[in-house]
């Protein structure tokens, strides 16, 4: 017969026992929640009579219970491994200053594949995790060895807004990341918070979590470049493309996660643009395109051309939710920061690219408002020509600190926006066009001649 849970036990609340998890998660001293949780859990069940005060360090409990905490387990040859998280086919350990992905699947579940993970590690350089070594334990689980990292977005997310200068460190090197995987044709295929690791709250952050990325060599045999698996990314990141069945996507799906990502870094409260229903409820992709189509608009064949070879349409039988401009759905955030989401969540092929969006910074002392000189071509003339303006040359700036930060930030968003907005809309030849703001005026009134500049 169980004995009956004392009265004390069955009064608590769950934000008493919360409260003492906390103090022992100060004790530990550790970023990671587990340990003090499964500390506070033994005592809870060991324990006969309420304490009066939190519990003394050296009692003989506190003692033995993190005592055994901080042996853990022995992974190969790595001693005192405690968890920290799980996911569909692996557990993520700590040992010291490592992190172990211990691979608990038995066979892969494409497009999970933690051989191809590694192979791929192994080209990688920073700002993306760097592998250390691989093994095989004393069960025959296949292991990664990582430096261990205390943070992800994640995390700092979960406790509220981000200041902006840490936004723009944490996104900078998130985005020299994906410039470089996507220059060797890789595609991540699961961005999200959780994904990127810091090494403190402020950074530097490294990309991490490619279990399922695709290569154009070690994947193209399970997964030819037009016949990708569709069942990738995660909740709310996930990209409209592959819910339509588009098998030939790429790059441009890390950068719609990169945008939803950064729209939920940038609000007050840290939440993101689309709502998703967890994976393994039924509807949650209908669920999430429902919640696209109100926020952005219902696509139209003109909004999203290449839709068109779609293998299912998202132009028929949907309701029609008109367009939404970014500073509704996106009020009261930093206009800037609000123009690098427009230019990357977007139904169209003009999302902006890594690459794009990193050169316009060239270096540290000079900032390029334009890169290279963009032709703008009008479709729609009276005499059926193209005529053509070129927008202004590279204009360097010297800039240094936060000012130059803002700056690069400003002029690389408005850049983007701009040619994305004149492609789309067409030029109107005989119409002037002006861009600036309260201190720099970046493009003056060209007028209507066809002189290019």
């Amino acid at each position: 017969m169980t004995s009956p849970t004392p009265d004390w036990k069955a009064a608590l609340s769950a934000s008493d026992r919360y409260e003492t998890i906390q103090k022992i998660q100060q004790s530990l001293g550790s970023s990671s929640m587990s340990d003090a949780i499964a500390i506070e859990q033994a005592a809870f069940q060991v324990s006969s009579t309420q304490p009066t005060a939190s519990p003394p360090p050296q009692s003989a409990l506190y003692d033995d219970l993190l005592r055994e905490s901080e042996e853990g387990v022995r992974i190969g040859s790595y001693t005192n491994c405690t968890p920290v998280s799980e996911g569909v086919t692996s557990q993520v350990y700590r040992s010291g200053d490592k992190a172990l992905k211990v691979i608990v699947a038995y066979q892969n579940i494409e497009p999970h594949n933690p051989q191809r993970e590694a192979k791929i590690l192994t080209t990688l350089r920073g700002p993306c995790i760097p592998l250390i070594e691989v093994f095989r334990d004393q069960e025959q689980q296949f292991v990664l060895v990582f430096p261990f990292m205390p943070y992800t977005l994640a995390d700092l997310l979960d406790k509220g807004p981000l200041p902006l200068a840490d936004v723009r460190a944490i996104f900078t090197d998130a985005l020299h990341a994906l410039r470089d995987i996507h220059a060797q044709g890789i595609v991540h295929r699961d961005i999200k918070p959780s994904a990127i690791l810091l090494a403190s709250p402020t950074g530097p952050a490294y990309l991490s979590d490619f279990g399922t990325a695709w290569h154009p060599e070690l994947s193209a045999r399970s997964e030819p470049p037009n016949d990708k698996i569709l069942d990738i990314g995660t909740g709310a990141y996930r990209t409209p493309e592959t819910l339509f069945g588009d098998k030939s996507y790429g790059p441009p799906v890390d950068m719609w996660g990169l945008g939803v990502m950064l729209s939920e870094a940038i609000r007050d409260p840290p939440v993101t643009v689309f709502e998703s229903r967890p994976a393994h409820e039924d509807g949650n992709q209908l669920g999430l395109i429902l919640s696209i189509f109100k926020t952005l608009g219902t696509p139209t064949p003109e909004t999203w051309p290449e839709a068109k070879a779609f293998r299912i349409s998202p132009f028929e039988l949907w309701t029609v939710f008109p367009a939404r401009p970014w500073d509704v759905i996106l009020p009261d955030v930093d206009p800037d920061f609000r123009q690098l989401v427009a230019s990357l969540v977007r139904y169209d092929g003009q999302r902006a690219t890594a690459e794009q969006l990193i050169t316009t910074r060239q270096s540290p002392e000079t900032i390029s408002i334009c890169t290279e000189t963009t032709m703008l071509s009008n479709p729609d003339t009276a005499s059926g020509s193209r005529k053509s303006r070129r927008l202004p040359k590279p204009i360097a700036r010297e800039e240094t600190g936060e000012v130059k930060n803002k700056f690069w930030l400003r002029t690389m968003s408005k850049r983007l926006t701009l040619e994305a907005e004149i492609v789309n809309a067409g030029f109107e030849a005989d119409a002037g066009w002006k861009m600036d703001d309260a201190n720099d005026e970046i493009w003056e009134n060209v007028g209507g001649s066809d002189t290019e500049m």
